[in-house]
């Protein structure tokens, strides 16, 4: 209790209503897919600390690659200096990436790795002497916190405060089957009425806005046609990178590959603040100018840490080991048999997984949503019963480390459907 008592006189939290006298749970350490707070009770981790953690906590691998790393090299500046953990990065993201992609641009979290996208690929057409300011995006989206990436995210009350964007942004529906071909046709009318510097989305999951899901062929389409029109079009795989999606990335399930690329999150293991943005030649050679304003003026103190660069490395290292992608496939059979049990709930709708993420939403009569009420009753409703679920309002979603077991599994399946019934 005194932890938190000094936590609430001296912290701000993230996304919490500052009135709330909400307990802050002080957690002591972790291991595996467990959290363990200083009252000696335990929680599974079923979100991945927000959809960082891959491999568990306290990784024995990455632990003691980091360790080695910290007798070499803490950091050093990025302009005019490399270092072996940020080279070797690079080339093993690169072997991942989809053969179009030629160069990565690291900064320090998902939203600056948005940020650096949006400005590559404004900044590409001025190099190239065209003037191109405007955006599409897909509605419900979410892309990050800072002004250029909430510019680019749906609208929000979030956003209210912080008055219209800097540039212009069109929203486009999610795909679905029935409206596909006008979303097509709208692009079309969109690049017809804007010069469209890009189009950026958030590949097969939309996780902010509760876990929405669409199809990987519609997505195909769309990204195919913006080519046609010549707009650049921009993957945001921070939540969905790093197998998420059942495949190292969600654009790994089409045939069209994306010009940009934005990664975090899951892309150091849960351990490190680092961003990745990779685009392809086409768009770095625009840079390869000798003329000073064609260079790209943007870095973060904190470019390439070494630290940040080895937990990646060794993450990576991690998905080499043999069978362990099986492990990623385990989970995904898990989750669709616990879908089915979910589909047939009567307090239960829209049940839906793509790959290890799987969500749904309770039935209420609030809209759908993240202000709905449902949202703390689950919330500290699976606290008390040792698990650490999330709720976006109404929608419970899973996004479990990989080395969580069929058991345990299990254990966070159970306790849903038991929290089921008393809510």
């Amino acid at each position: 209790m005194e932890w938190n008592k000094r936590d609430k006189t001296a912290i701000w939290h993230p996304c919490t209503p500052q009135w709330k006298e909400e307990y802050n749970i002080n957690i002591v350490r972790g291991k595996g897919i467990y959290l363990y707070d200083d009252q000696g009770n335990e929680y599974i981790d079923a979100v991945s600390s927000w959809w960082v953690n891959l491999h568990g906590h306290a990784h024995p691998h990455i632990n003691e690659r980091l360790k080695e790393q910290l007798d070499l090299l803490e950091h050093v500046i990025f302009a005019g200096f490399t270092h072996q953990p940020a080279i070797e990065l690079a080339e093993e993201i690169l072997k991942l990436l989809p053969e179009n992609q030629s160069k990565i641009f690291y900064s320090d979290n998902g939203s600056t790795a948005v940020e650096v996208a949006i400005k590559i690929t404004m900044q590409y057409w001025y190099n190239i002497g065209q003037k191109k300011l405007s955006f599409i995006a897909f509605e419900n989206s979410y892309h990050g916190d800072t002004f250029g990436s909430m510019a680019v995210g749906a609208d929000s009350p979030f956003n209210d405060p912080y008055g219209k964007p800097a540039f212009n942004v069109i929203h486009i529906p999610t795909p679905t089957s029935d409206n596909i071909q006008h979303i097509v046709e709208k692009i079309t009318h969109i690049h017809q009425q804007y010069d469209i510097a890009g189009f950026i989305f958030e590949p097969l999951v939309q996780g902010w806005a509760g876990m929405l899901m669409y199809e990987a062929e519609l997505l195909e389409k769309i990204i195919r046609h913006c080519k046609q029109l010549n707009i650049i079009t921009i993957a945001d795989e921070v939540m969905t990178g790093f197998g998420r999606t059942g495949a190292m990335f969600a654009c790994d399930h089409l045939d069209e590959a994306p010009d940009i690329f934005c990664l975090s999150k899951g892309i150091t293991g849960g351990y490190m603040a680092l961003g990745a943005t990779s685009c392809t030649s086409k768009i770095y050679h625009a840079y390869l100018q000798k003329d000073p304003l064609k260079t790209f003026y943007h870095g973060h103190s904190y470019t390439a840490n070494p630290l940040a660069c080895t937990a990646g490395l060794a993450s990576l290292e991690i998905f080499k080991q043999p069978g362990y992608i099986d492990e990623i496939i385990r989970i995904v059979y898990k989750h669709q048999a616990f879908l089915y049990q979910l589909q047939n709930h009567p307090k239960v709708k829209n049940a839906r997984q793509t790959g290890t993420i799987l969500a749904f939403d309770i039935k209420n009569n609030e809209p759908t949503g993240y202000f709905n009420s449902k949202r703390d009753q689950y919330y500290y409703a699976f606290l008390k019963k040792g698990v650490l679920l999330r709720p976006l309002g109404n929608t419970i979603y899973l996004i479990p480390p990989y080395c969580i077991t069929n058991e345990e599994l299990d254990k966070v399946y159970a306790i849903i459907l038991e929290t089921l019934k008393v809510l």
